[in-house]
C-alpha cells in the first residue's frame, strides 16, 4: 500500500514534498489507477462483441449495413451482360426462403451481422444430388477451417463440409487465407475509449455534476476521526443537493478542490463526437449514416449517400454475388448468375426514380414494359416497343417534318393547296 493510502487511514504522518523519501504512490501506474485513468495493465481493456454493441455508433453501423444489404433484391439471371432474369429453384432460395424456417431477409440480415461483428458469415448448402435444395446458417464461432491437400475444410458440430458447399463471406482474410479479422477486434481501442468516456460521463452526472473533491486543511488524526469528518462533509453536500442550494458550510481552515479534469476543459463532448467518426472508419461508413451531422451540409450529405452505394454497399454486394454464383451454380462456366439489384437503394426516392425511368424510355434505353417491371407493375399491350424523341435533327432538316415510317410530313398541306388552286381555275 502506498503512502497516500496510509495517510488516508491515519497511519503515516504528513511529510514535506522536499523530503527525498517522499512518494505519493509506489509507482506511476498506481497513481493512474488511483485517479481512474488506467486499469491494472495501464491499458484500455479489449472489448467483446456484446460490449461493443452497447456503443450506439457500433450498434447503428452493424444494424444499418446488415439491414440494407439484406433488403436488396437478389434475383438470378442467365449468364452474360444481357442475360434475362430467371426464376429457378436457386432464385426461390435466395429471394423467398433459404430453408423451411427462415425468410431470405432474415437469413441474409443474420449473415451480414456476423460479418460486421465477428468478421465472418457462413452457411452450408444442402443438396439433392447436385441441386441445391436449402441453405442453412452456420455459427462462425463454432466453426473451424483448415486445409487438406490444398482444399478448405469447414468443421461445424462435428461434421466436415467441403468449401464448395459453404457460403463464406469474410470481412478481411488473414495471411493464411483461412482466418478472418473482426472489425470490432481491430478497432477495439477506439471502441473501448468510447465506453470509457461514456462511463466517465455517467459517473459525473450520477454524482450530480460534482467532480471528485479533495479536502484541504487540518486533517483529523486517527482513521475513525477522518472517516467521521469525511461523512460530515458528504452529508453537507447531499443536503445542499436536496435543498437545491449551491452553498454549504465548511469547517474553519478547510476547503474543497476538484480532483481530475473538468469535463468541459477536457473537451469531453468534442472527444465523444470524434469517437463516432473514428469508429465509423472501421467499417468505412459515411458519418451521416450514424447520425453525425456536425459537419453535414446539403451537398456533402448527398455525396455521402452516393459514396455509400458506390464504395461500400456495391463492393459487399459484389463479394456476396460471386460467392453465391460459385457455390450454387458451380465454377466451370456457370450458365446463370446471382446479381443484386442496387436500384433497390432508391426505393424511397420516388421522384428521382420516376424521372430516371422516363428519361430511359424517351432515349430508347428501356421499353415501357421494362420500366414497369422495375416498379413491379404488370406489362401492357404495346409496351414492348422502344421509343426515342426526335427533337434534335441536322440543321439542313430544320423545319422539315417526318411522318410515320419515314413517310411524308403529318402536316403536309401540298395536296390541299393543289386542290384549292384547281377549284379557283
Amino acid at each position: 500500500m502506498g503512502w497516500f493510502s496510509d495517510w488516508l487511514l491515519g497511519g503515516v504522518e504528513q511529510r514535506s514534498i522536499e523530503d527525498p523519501q517522499y512518494s505519493l504512490t509506489e509507482s506511476p501506474e498506481e497513481l493512474l489507477r488511483l485517479l481512474g485513468v488506467a486499469d491494472k495493465q495501464n491499458a484500455l481493456p479489449i472489448v467483446s462483441i456484446e460490449a461493443a454493441l452497447c456503443v450506439p455508433a457500433v450498434l447503428s453501423i452493424v444494424a444499418f449495413l446488415s439491414r440494407t444489404l439484406a433488403a436488396l433484391p437478389l434475383p438470378t439471371f442467365e449468364a452474360g451482360d444481357n442475360g434475362a432474369r430467371v426464376d429457378d429453384s436457386v432464385a426461390q432460395l435466395l429471394s423467398y426462403a433459404p430453408n423451411e424456417g427462415e425468410s431470405s431477409y432474415g437469413w441474409r440480415r443474420w449473415h451480414w451481422q456476423q460479418v460486421f461483428t465477428g468478421g465472418r458469415g457462413l452457411a452450408w448448402i444442402e443438396r439433392a444430388g447436385t441441386k441445391p435444395v436449402a441453405i442453412w446458417p452456420m455459427d462462425p464461432a463454432l466453426t473451424t477451417i483448415r486445409r487438406v491437400n490444398g482444399q478448405k475444410i469447414y468443421t461445424h458440430s462435428g461434421r466436415d463440409y467441403a468449401a464448395r458447399d459453404v457460403i463464406d463471406t469474410p470481412f478481411m482474410l488473414k495471411r493464411d487465407g483461412l482466418g478472418s479479422y473482426s472489425p470490432i477486434a481491430k478497432i477495439n481501442k477506439a471502441i473501448s475509449l468510447a465506453i470509457a468516456m461514456e462511463g466517465f460521463a455517467g459517473g459525473f452526472f450520477l454524482g450530480g455534476g460534482i467532480p471528485p473533491l479533495s479536502l484541504e486543511g487540518p486533517v483529523p488524526s486517527g482513521a475513525d476521526a477522518y472517516r467521521r469528518a469525511h461523512a460530515d462533509i458528504q452529508r453537507a453536500i447531499d443536503l445542499a443537493k436536496k435543498s437545491n442550494s449551491n452553498i454549504f458550510g465548511m469547517p474553519p481552515g478547510h476547503n474543497l478542490k476538484p480532483v481530475g479534469i473538468d469535463p468541459s476543459k477536457g473537451q469531453m463532448v468534442e472527444a465523444r463526437a470524434f469517437q463516432i467518426i473514428e469508429i465509423s472508419r472501421g467499417w468505412q461508413m459515411p458519418p451521416v449514416f450514424v447520425q453525425d451531422l456536425s459537419k453535414g451540409t446539403f451537398s456533402n450529405t448527398e455525396q455521402q449517400d452516393l459514396w455509400l452505394a458506390k464504395h461500400l454497399v456495391m463492393q459487399w454486394a459484389k463479394a456476396f454475388e460471386d460467392e453465391l454464383t460459385l457455390k450454387l451454380y458451380g465454377w466451370q462456366n456457370p450458365q446463370r448468375r446471382v446479381r443484386h439489384n442496387l436500384d433497390g437503394l432508391q426505393r424511397g426516392a420516388f421522384k428521382e426514380r420516376s424521372e430516371a425511368l422516363a428519361r430511359s424510355i424517351q432515349t430508347g434505353q428501356l421499353t415501357p414494359n421494362e420500366a414497369r417491371a422495375l416498379e413491379q407493375r404488370a406489362p401492357l399491350d404495346g409496351g414492348d416497343v422502344l421509343y426515342v424523341q426526335q427533337a434534335t435533327v441536322p440543321l439542313t432538316m430544320a423545319g422539315a417534318g417526318v411522318g410515320h415510317n419515314g413517310g411524308p410530313p403529318l402536316n403536309d398541306n401540298d395536296e390541299e393547296d393543289a386542290a384549292d388552286a384547281s377549284a379557283e381555275d
